[in-house]
């Protein structure tokens, strides 16, 4: 089983969203993903559990956590969300990073546009690795 994390500042919008979707439309016998942050944020932002929710997925109990070297054990894979500096490096890990816009209190039309794009990203990357 690999494990992939998906990892942002704050851990409250584009690597939740990223996470659920890997999550939803991985073959779990395959593969998983977690979400995580370097400064994690109290809650997922509101607009991001609408927009998802628009879409079937539920995220509003996922909680923010700490990228911690005890959650990167045993994953494969860290794929940053456009964090820049500020994104994590975990030493042992294929890192990719996804330039994806921070939804936090964008209008709801932005907030579908960056959901659909994390989507978009999510599926290429399971039909590449052949989890699906």
């Amino acid at each position: 089983m690999k494990t992939v994390i998906f990892a942002c500042v704050h851990n409250a919008g584009r690597s939740q969203m990223a996470a659920a979707f890997f999550n939803a439309l991985a073959n779990p016998a395959t593969a998983r993903a977690l979400s995580a942050g370097t400064q994690p944020g109290e809650r997922v932002h509101p607009e991001v559990r609408a927009a998802m929710a628009e879409v079937g997925i539920d995220v509003s109990g996922a909680k923010p956590q700490r990228l911690t070297d005890e959650l990167a054990q045993g994953a494969s894979m860290l794929i940053t969300m456009g964090c820049g500096e500020a994104c994590p490096y975990v030493p042992g890990l294929v890192r990719e990073d996804w330039p994806l816009e921070d939804p936090k209190g964008k209008p709801v039309e932005r907030v579908r546009q960056i959901r659909d794009e994390v989507r978009s990203r999510v599926s290429e990357l399971l039909a590449r690795e052949g989890w699906t």
